[in-house]
């Protein structure tokens, strides 16, 4: 397997995503940037992501044969064990990095980051094998990425402050939404709107938070903005709008950690979530963010 190919499989112009889900699960917990796990941890939750990824691609290897067999198993340019092996792999070597990166009060690996990392591999092995038909699927998508906020904050502190918990359920509504919309991509077309209205419940948690932290404002209106481009492609429905409209949402995660972190009062990192925002929509001109 040759390296571009690792990279679509990996779908790593998504990664920005995961280190700023990493930021507000840490910073939020009561860690700061200059702790030296933090970066071990966005090394460690970016493992599990890819390896999310290829086993996407393997569980997924049938369909994508009858409806996208441009995709590199159909294609015939790697095997489904291959895919596998390294996918079930990387989830192997983020657990362990999850005993690296946490430390409870006794110096010893924070039982409850390992219980959380071993959730989020049963979430992803779960909604990877079952996502196809299961109507619960955008909920278990979603629970994945809060399982990634939670692993972070654990890691760093030995119970969730509400901060994170209010956060996570923000990410989740936002991620309902947009694995609804990505289940039906490969039609280029949306059935029901009705999930959307998930999309507008971390813009109302957001103007609560905005009440009492002007500078969320900043933040937040960036987020409803890229919420209204999305919707607006969605309505359209032109050629290319749904899978447009799913890069973006997807990229939009990353302003939402930057909505809470400002809340919370880390400026430098909120404005760091917006560069990750950026980051992954440059990166997905390069690596396909599906």
């Amino acid at each position: 397997m040759n390296l571009t190919l690792a990279l679509r499989l990996g779908r790593i112009s998504n990664l920005p995503t995961v280190w700023s889900n990493v930021l507000v699960g840490a910073l939020l917990a009561g860690g700061s940037l200059a702790d030296p796990s933090l970066p071990l941890l966005m090394v460690t939750l970016s493992l599990f992501y890819v390896g999310g990824m290829f086993l996407n691609d393997a569980f997924d290897r049938e369909f994508d044969a009858r409806h996208r067999p441009e995709r590199p198993i159909p294609s015939g340019q790697v095997s489904a064990r291959q895919v596998f092996l390294i996918g079930f792999g990387l989830l192997a070597i983020g657990i362990a990095g999850v005993a690296g990166a946490s430390r409870g009060p006794d110096g010893t690996p924070a039982w409850r980051a390992l219980a959380s990392g071993a959730a989020l591999v049963g979430a992803i092995v779960f909604y990877n094998a079952h996502h196809k038909g299961n109507p619960l699927s955008p909920l278990v998508m979603g629970l994945c990425r809060v399982l990634v906020v939670l692993t972070a904050s654990f890691s760093l502190a030995v119970t969730l402050p509400a901060a994170v918990v209010l956060a996570s359920i923000a990410l989740l509504c936002h991620l309902i939404g947009l694995t609804y919309i990505a289940k039906e991509e490969h039609l280029d077309r949306i059935g029901n709107l009705w999930p959307l209205g998930f999309l507008a419940l971390p813009v109302l948690y957001g103007l609560v938070l905005a009440v009492s932290t002007p500078l969320v404002w900043v933040p937040l209106v960036l987020y409803a903005g890229v919420l209204a481009f999305a919707l607006r492609l969605l309505r359209r429905r032109a050629r290319g709008d749904v899978p447009r409209a799913v890069v973006t949402l997807i990229a939009g995660m990353s302003v939402l950690d930057g909505v809470v972190l400002a809340a919370g009062g880390h400026i430098l990192p909120a404005a760091l979530a917006v560069v990750a925002f950026v980051l992954t929509l440059a990166l997905q001109r390069w690596v396909p963010g599906t």
